[in-house]
């Protein structure tokens, strides 16, 4: 059974997808000052006043596109939808942060000016790279189809995800060699550095930030790997982190920082330093 019954798109995701259905319903899951700062034409502002009517009275097989702040709420909105029966339904990887985190874009964007297509040319058009046997082997052993390292198994986690768990560096390495999406997260919204830190070791938080996996990525509650990290008092992951540019300021949907979930006091002591030389 899909655990999560619509579409999570990465900003270079989003403009296919929406170029090819043009009749999208384009909905902005944000306040309404952000939403008034910029927003994707064309799009209604979604809130608890008017998505019942939104689930009533759109027809069910347009396609629907949803984004939010930071891409945590609008995945609550699009499994609302999908769960209402609507046939299609993606929303945005990382929310409009993700595609205008410098604050560029002012007022109503074109689609071109917030996803700008990728350039192509035939010449650059590579094959998929071949699954090397051993890790082929670990596949199908951890129950991962060995044809596709980037496909998520049970509750959504991907072999690279499930490798950062296990503490497997060499398999990490070889998931990573693949160009594997360094995006994906779980059925609980967290990405292959939550993971890593849950294992512990800095080699492979270290590993997959230098690769480019987001270390403030936040999950369905709001909460980063650093809070994950203060709250199990894993000092040395929080110091890992804060050393890699992890935000201590960042706060959960209930307003708890990482500073306010420290469970230890090395780590309260590495959190407060941070914050104040944040400030």
């Amino acid at each position: 059974m899909n655990e999560r019954p619509f579409h999570r798109l990465t900003a270079a995701q989003a403009g296919a997808w929406l170029q090819a259905r043009p009749d999208a319903l384009l909905l902005d899951a944000r306040e309404a000052r952000h939403h008034a700062m910029s927003h994707l034409a064309g799009c209604t502002r979604l809130d608890g006043r008017n998505h019942e009517a939104l689930l009533m009275r759109e027809r069910k097989s347009r396609p629907v596109f949803i984004y939010c702040c930071h891409g945590n709420a609008s995945q609550t909105w699009a499994g609302m939808f999908a769960d209402f029966g609507f046939t299609e339904v993606a929303d945005l990887i990382g929310g409009w942060s993700a595609v205008d985190g410098g604050g560029r874009l002012h007022g109503p964007q074109p689609l071109e000016a917030v996803f700008p297509a990728a350039p192509t040319t035939a010449s650059t058009t590579t094959a998929p790279r071949p699954v090397p046997a051993g890790l082929a082997a670990w596949l199908t052993a951890q129950g991962f189809d060995p044809s596709d390292p980037a496909a998520p198994g049970p509750h959504g986690n991907t072999p690279l995800m499930h490798a950062a768990w296990r503490g497997a560096h060499h398999v990490l390495d070889e998931l990573l060699a693949l160009d594997v999406p360094l995006d994906a997260t779980n059925a609980d919204g967290n990405n292959a550095l939550w993971l890593a830190c849950v294992n512990g070791e800095p080699g492979l938080i270290r590993a997959l930030a230098a690769r480019g996996v987001p270390l403030d990525h936040a999950n369905l509650t709001g909460a980063t790997a650093l809070m994950y990290a203060a709250s199990a008092g894993k000092a040395e992951v929080v110091a890992t982190l804060l050393a890699l540019g992890a935000d201590p300021h960042r706060r959960t949907q209930d307003d708890f920082s990482a500073l306010d979930m420290a469970a230890t006091l090395e780590c309260l002591r590495l959190l407060r330093t941070a914050t104040r030389q944040a400030a």
